[in-house]
């Protein structure tokens, strides 16, 4: 059982939160990590920030920006230091999220060989299209990461093809747009998780506007967990350093409603 299967085994619903790397910075990050893993998060997703992040919306894109601009930045090289380091003391599975362009620079092979290094168990690249992972995909299998696919309200016919080459987890997207927190979700999630199973056990996680416990627990109920990152993000952006404490609490809570529909 891979790192991240582990995060979603016994029919345990998952918790899965994200922060943006570097943001306020990396020190806090880790801090951050850590402290998400010890309120109960399954699994921790980590954004590699990048200069073009075109599935983000204001809330991540901003902090993408603080990140860069930072006093000595968040290059690549210090984000695998700082996983390193929080892949230490923690003991939930961590994902980056990043774009295709970082990991091509550093080069495929040796991106994923740092990963399995620093403790990194998969990753998320929303600018990689389906068709073409195989590039990437072997050489991650290979070092013991796992390409985690995306399923969008769009995918229609292929939600099944990509369900059926799924490893780790899938990321059911609720909405169309970007990443953001929304009120209201008008997607039939339902329906697309149905034709999920229908293709494959791999655990599916529902992501993009869920922000409030009532939310968390109604997707929570459908799959087999949810993601959450625009909602922690603002949290760091009001509070900067001083984060640790709202993100610790807000962290107990949505845990606390998605323990609420845990088999």
């Amino acid at each position: 059982m891979s790192d991240i299967a582990s995060a979603f085994r016994d029919h345990k619903k998952a918790f899965i939160p994200f922060v943006t790397a570097g943001d306020p910075s990396l020190r806090d990050t880790e801090e951050f990590i850590v402290a998400m893993a010890q309120e109960g998060a399954s699994l921790i997703e980590i954004g590699i920030p990048f200069s073009d992040p075109i599935a983000e919306g204001p809330v991540i894109q901003a902090a993408n920006i603080r990140a860069l601009s930072a006093p000595g930045g968040a290059s690549v090289e210090k984000i695998f230091q700082m996983v390193q380091r929080a892949s230490q003391r923690v003991d939930v599975p961590l994902v980056f999220l990043t774009y295709l362009n970082p990991v091509f620079v550093y080069g495929y092979d040796a991106f994923c060989a740092r990963c399995a290094q620093a403790g990194i168990s998969g990753l998320i690249i929303p600018d990689m299209p389906f068709e073409e992972r195989g590039e990437l995909a072997p050489i991650a299998a290979a070092h013991g990461v796992d390409v985690i696919s995306l399923i969008a309200p769009t995918s229609a016919e292929r939600i099944q093809m990509i369900a059926r080459e799924s490893t780790g987890y899938l990321y059911i997207v609720s909405s169309l747009g970007v990443t953001g927190t929304r009120s209201t979700i008008t997607t039939d999630v339902g329906a697309i998780i149905e034709r999920v199973r229908d293709a494959t056990r791999t655990p599916a996680a529902i992501g993009f506007g869920i922000n409030t416990p009532e939310q968390a627990a109604h997707y929570a109920s459908m799959a087999d967990g949810v993601i959450v990152g625009s909602a922690i993000v603002k949290i760091i952006a009001e509070h900067g350093a001083e984060a640790l404490v709202p993100i610790r609490e807000y962290v107990r809570e949505m845990v606390n409603a998605v323990d609420s529909c845990r088999q």
